[in-house]
């Protein structure tokens, strides 16, 4: 890891923290909740050798990324977000048309939307986790979230400013990290209020083979410093996205695009995400799907928790164009 190379560019209004290695085409990694560059290191190094050249930024509201407004979710919609990534590739690759791009978790809910928006920047993409949903015309998400699985949810706990921070600052960073990083069952992901992270079974004693002390030690620093209101106000915009998206209402991602996920994946055992990503509904709305991996035995961390396999999958694809 210590050839991977970091630096700092001014961003849409930031100034966001880049992870680059390699030479060659560029492949964008984009990471998810609770996460940060650091979830790509493994692909990083592997695509690196292969002749690419990879970079993977900290998000709006991550790591080491700073000047965004945490006090104000409103600017943390998925055109805040999506508009930090187009002004990323035009700092970082002026010269390349398009670029790869590699996604997991909400860096997949972002670049579904990037292809929505800016498919003339996406040469190809591999998505991790969360499938493409199309916009609901006629209810709100984060409401439908609850008619279907309470106000115990965690993305509707997430919603109230400062509620669940304060729920986790007793706990601390290191031990909410633990407990989501190796989280693998596959029902619903509830928060129940006053009750904080006990509602969760207990991470095992000794962490997963693919998260070492010291790798939960990075991620653990990193929220410490920031705090994790920067990450909670993704939730938080998720009503006022979908509110502006509302022309794309129907619309198709129309990017070639290869998807994985984990067996025991708790977003691929959503109501219906089975039925929706293999009987043809996936497909309707990413015309260009060309596969759907169902890897056997993981979890939500697939590119943690499987990376020479994530990574072989990403390379056998892009290099087909």
């Amino acid at each position: 890891m210590e050839k991977i190379e970091h630096k700092m560019v001014a961003v849409n209004g930031l100034n966001m923290h880049i992870a680059e290695l390699g030479q060659g085409p560029t492949i964008l990694f984009i990471h998810g909740f609770p996460e940060l560059w650091y979830s790509w290191r493994h692909q990083m190094v592997y695509l690196a050798e292969r002749g690419y050249r990879a970079v993977a930024p900290d998000l709006r509201g991550y790591g080491d990324t700073t000047g965004a407004p945490l006090n104000d979710p409103s600017k943390f919609s998925i055109f805040h977000i999506v508009g930090d990534v187009v002004a990323l590739l035009e700092a970082i690759a002026p010269n390349e048309d398009k670029v790869f791009v590699v996604a997991h978790d909400w860096g997949a809910f972002i670049a579904w939307h990037l292809c929505l928006f800016r498919p003339d920047k996406v040469k190809a993409l591999v998505n991790l986790s969360v499938h493409y949903h199309p916009r609901s015309s006629n209810m709100n998400p984060v409401e439908g979230l609850k008619a279907l699985y309470g106000e115990d949810y965690y993305i509707c706990r997430f919603q109230a400013q400062g509620d669940i921070e304060a729920e986790f600052a007793p706990i601390g960073a290191k031990s909410v990290l633990k407990k989501m990083l190796t989280y693998r069952d596959p029902a619903p992901f509830y928060f129940p209020k006053g009750k904080g992270l006990e509602a969760i079974a207990d991470a095992p004693i000794a962490l997963s083979t693919w998260l070492s002390e010291e790798e939960l030690d990075y991620y653990a620093n990193k929220f410490e410093q920031t705090g994790f209101t920067g990450a909670l106000n993704y939730y938080r915009a998720l009503s006022i996205s979908s509110e502006l998206t509302a022309p794309w209402t129907g619309a198709e991602v129309k990017v070639p695009t290869k998807f994985i996920v984990g067996e025991f994946d708790l977003v691929y055992h959503m109501r219906g995400a089975k039925e929706y990503i293999h009987n043809g509904g996936f497909k309707k709305y990413v015309p260009l799907l060309e596969e759907v991996v169902v890897l056997e035995g993981a979890a939500h961390f697939v590119n943690q928790e499987r990376p020479h396999e994530i990574s072989k999958h990403i390379y056998d694809f892009i290099q087909k164009f």
